[in-house]
């Protein structure tokens, strides 16, 4: 059985919107012209504010300036003065922030008369909700553990994206029915589903209250979690109406996809859910009209992935849906549950407030990432708040709880992907897993084997806008033999396509290349469409560091960053099924660093 992975237990600011791009010095380079890019969803502006110093305007200088500006197609016109006998100068275009900047910058730099340039910034409210507890949600704004979740939603709330929520079901809670779409009740055995019926159209959640060693083991009696509905919270609650909570992706919409009762649930109820909420088809199942993209599993037991549950996860992210999943609350490495264990999924670990791991959150090389979870052992308000009922077994009235756990810490990041999703669409599953992992910030606090860092909405939907042009890959032909890692082939180019060839059924082909410190190293294997090749990722020791397992044609994955010194890496390429030779046994392998 797998079980869910948590524990029971205004006025508007104003916010300058800022780039963190990079200035170069244009001092010795005005012949140059400025490549400037149009912007598209980043901040922007269409002024800038200039300081002569004797405080005025030859025509002779703003000559210079334009003749600058000429060289990146920018027409300059002087608006008006300042108050502090500066010059607001208009372009007849808009660029994006760190343009804008770049600009103003090669102004000063070519002209010994400015004092100084810079762009005339739009400043804009930061969004702050007016739910009346808010106050309450430290993990979307505290600076140390939270989500830096209100400048995000200046730029997206999650509108259009769809989150299923594979869980206990809901509570038509008033905070959170307005954001939900219709789901299904994947529960088969009627015993677990605790409705009186099997499968059907109705996820609302009947409780999943148990009674002392009531489930096959020693246990002892437990109210109703009223688990799915915590989650669904604080992924979309109804936000911005003066009551209660806020969501994560309040623009969002949640599906309900009921797959755990008494006692937890069964893998086959859940792979029929993923399934489903991603759009696939499910015997006996209506179609889904609103297919999910992205998939929150705050739920998870001990052992390997199945091939039940590897098989849906593979067939979601085919159909272009994210899945997100909780890491565990075991104080334990996440390699030994599933399905934190799984290949192609987001796996999530917790932090507390002071943005170290929760005493309970589970940690490894499976776990990409972390978020917000709580840490009650601190205090109660140290949880994570949202929805919930007050029912003990059967529903009761609309209520609210801290919980913690990475089931909490789960739908933290299944809301930042809605919001990813909402400003790109076009985004994959990949995307959103490389662009979170590489924008997150860094552990204030300890967090060992806790993935790349903390979820940073922000940058998150940031990098979710820009546009990365394809890498120019130099080809290198696989050289064999390079079947053990002391026999692999040294990888130099930066980045780099392996052409290679599984020779046979027990082949396997070892690369190594350098990592420098702080470096992000993505490894992506494409095998032929009718073979299943597995990638591995190993340090120099040997030891594995993750791993990505797909099925028959299917790319592998592997996005790891280099936390320690300069070292080498080795990637490996393995042989699960499938053809092998010259012709049919061909892969190729993307290195980048």
């Amino acid at each position: 059985m797998i079980h869910p992975f948590s524990r029971r237990a205004l006025l508007t600011a104003v916010a300058i919107v800022c780039s963190s791009a990079g200035l170069s010095a244009w001092a010795g380079q005005s012949a140059e012209a400025l490549a400037l890019g149009a912007p598209s969803g980043a901040p922007s502006t269409d002024r800038l504010i200039v300081k002569y110093r004797d405080g005025a305007l030859a025509t002779a200088a703003m000559d210079r300036a334009q003749e600058l500006a000429n060289r990146s197609g920018v027409q300059l016109r002087v608006l008006r003065d300042t108050a502090l006998g500066a010059k607001v100068i208009k372009m007849d275009q808009r660029l994006a922030l760190k343009d804008a900047r770049r600009l103003a910058r090669a102004l000063a730099a070519a002209d010994p008369d400015i004092e100084y340039a810079e762009p005339d910034q739009i400043l804009q409210a930061q969004l702050t909700p007016n739910d009346t507890s808010y106050a309450s949600q430290w993990h979307y704004y505290e600076a140390t553990g939270g989500l830096n979740l209100p400048t995000a939603w200046d730029k997206s709330t999650g509108t259009g994206v769809v989150v299923a929520v594979v869980d206990t079901g809901y509570r038509p809670h008033a905070d959170l029915a307005a954001n939900l779409v219709a789901g299904y009740d994947m529960i088969a055995d009627t015993a677990v589903a605790n409705d009186g019926g099997g499968r059907d159209a109705d996820p609302s959640d009947p409780g999943d209250w148990i009674a002392a060693n009531e489930c096959g083991y020693t246990h002892s009696a437990q109210n109703s979690s009223w688990h799915g509905t915590h989650v669904a919270g604080t992924i979309a609650a109804v936000t911005n109406n003066a009551s209660g909570v806020a969501g994560v992706a309040f623009g969002a919409k949640v599906q309900p996809v009921r797959v755990l009762g008494k006692c937890g649930g069964y893998t086959s109820d859940i792979a029929d859910g993923i399934i489903w909420a991603s759009g696939g088809t499910v015997s006996g199942v209506p179609a889904n009209a609103t297919p999910a993209r992205v998939i929150n599993m705050s739920l998870g037991g001990s052992g390997a992935c199945s091939t039940t549950t590897q098989n849906a996860i593979n067939g979601a992210r085919s159909r272009g849906t994210v899945v997100v999943v909780a890491a565990g609350n075991s104080n334990a490495n996440a390699s030994n549950f599933n399905p934190a264990n799984c290949a192609g999924v987001i796996t999530v670990a917790a932090v507390g407030r002071t943005g170290a791991r929760a005493y309970y959150s589970n940690y490894g090389a499976v776990v990409d990432l972390a978020a917000p979870g709580g840490d009650m052992s601190t205090g109660t308000t140290n949880g994570v708040y949202s929805t919930l009922n007050a029912g003990t077994s059967t529903p009761g009235a609309d209520s609210y709880a801290y919980y913690e756990g990475t089931s909490m810490a789960t739908p933290h990041v299944a809301g930042a992907a809605a919001l990813m999703l909402a400003a790109n669409p076009a985004l994959t599953p990949d995307d959103v897993e490389a662009r979170m992992k590489a924008s997150t910030r860094a552990f204030p606090g300890t967090c060992s084997q806790c993935g790349t860092g903390i979820v940073d909405a922000n940058a998150a939907v940031d990098a979710a806008v820009v546009v990365t042009p394809p890498p120019t890959w130099t080809d290198v032909t696989e050289v064999e033999s390079n079947n053990t890692r002391s026999r692999a082939q040294t990888i130099s180019p930066d980045p780099a396509r392996v052409l290679g060839t599984i020779g046979s059924t027990s082949d396997t082909d070892y690369f190594k290349f350098s990592v420098a410190s702080g470096a992000t190293v993505v490894g992506t294997l494409t095998p032929n469409a009718s073979s299943d090749y597995d990638l591995y990722l190993y340090n120099s020791s040997g030891t594995q560091l993750a791993s990505s397992t797909s099925g028959t044609g299917l790319v592998d994955t592997i996005t790891r960053t280099n936390t320690g010194a300069a070292t080498t890496w080795y990637l490996r390429v393995v042989r699960y099924s499938g053809g092998t030779g010259a012709t049919n046994g061909q892969y190729t392998l993307t290195i980048d660093r």
